[in-house]
């Protein structure tokens, strides 16, 4: 595979007009299965909030951020360590550590046998309304990018109304620390599809993320300030009948300098409601592109699936 293309993905907004809107993200989301999207509505004082917390949360003592660690708990919840999530069919884990945030959820709610309770640390200061405040912004924005996809699939502005409705979806506060001075062969995050419906990131603007292209060659991804990079997951491209693909991506290790600085990211992975029966998507059938995935699974079983597979299971 070659390291590099020449063709950049063009950078929408979210303020066009709807319809007009939905074509261009869904010719995007077709061809390269991400996209870039501005004026999403996120207020940028969240975003700060967001990166203030992050950084202030990593940079405290290891012993003290492993006491947020729960093994057994498919890092659904609070710290996972650098070097403990490997991308599927990879033999070398990732070089990264990340905090996890989850829906918060009512006591009693049965929803919490697949949802457990956030974690929150002691330090930093104001984390857990930082935290909740970026939850709640890009779980909006995320609701609206899939209506704007459904009016793409020729259905109508609430085709994932239901589906997503109190969904397991998950903010990851990510830090990649300074490269080890040996890899082996190791890259920040080795390349992976993700799991979910649709992954919204801040963060991209520091280089490093790339996504594999239809002619073999890795294309890299350079948003604007405060853009969000938003892809397919592969639950996605299972209900749309792989009419929207997941692409494979990566974060590749920085060169000279910058190896000796930390990288830091915020995606959010938005996700079906736990009980959710993926059936293929009826507007996604058709004589040239019958059912690829008749059998039936929850959203919740794939989750589990995939878990294993990344060793977070």
């Amino acid at each position: 595979m070659s390291e590099m293309s020449h063709t950049a993905l063009p950078v929408l907004s979210l303020d066009d007009d709807s319809c007009r809107f939905a074509t261009a993200l869904g010719e995007c989301f077709r061809e390269y299965g991400f996209a870039l999207v501005t004026d999403h509505g996120i207020e940028p004082a969240a975003i700060e909030k967001g990166w203030a917390i992050t950084k202030a949360f990593f940079a405290l003592p290891e012993t003290e951020k492993r006491q947020y660690h729960i093994p057994g708990g498919g890092g659904a919840r609070g710290y996972t360590p650098f070097g403990t999530e490997v991308a599927k069919d990879a033999a070398i884990h990732d070089l990264k550590e990340f905090w996890h945030i989850g829906r918060e959820l009512p006591d009693g709610d049965p929803r919490k046998a697949t949802m457990p309770d956030n974690i929150w640390p002691d330090r930093p200061e104001g984390f857990r309304q930082a935290a909740l405040d970026l939850y709640d912004a890009m779980d909006s924005a995320g609701a609206t990018i899939l209506s704007r996809i459904g009016l793409y699939l020729g259905a109508d502005d609430t085709l994932f109304d239901d589906a997503i409705k109190g969904g397991n979806s998950v903010l990851r506060f990510l830090h990649y620390p300074p490269l080890p001075s040996e890899t082996k062969g190791a890259l920040r995050a080795q390349a992976h599809g993700d799991i979910n419906l649709i992954t919204l990131l801040l963060g991209a603007e520091e280089a490093g993320l790339q996504i594999l292209v239809r002619d073999g060659t890795w294309l890299d991804i350079n948003p604007p300030p405060g853009a969000l990079v938003i892809n397919i997951g592969d639950m996605l491209e299972r209900l749309t009948n792989n009419v929207l693909p997941s692409t494979t991506h990566r974060v590749r290790n920085p060169d000279g300098t910058r190896a000796r600085y930390s990288r830091y990211s915020m995606p959010f992975f938005l996700h079906l409601r736990s009980d959710y029966r993926m059936e293929t998507l009826p507007c996604c059938i058709s004589p040239d592109n019958p059912d690829r995935y008749p059998d039936v699974m929850t959203a919740d079983q794939m989750l589990t699936q995939r878990l294993r597979e990344i060793g977070l299971m």
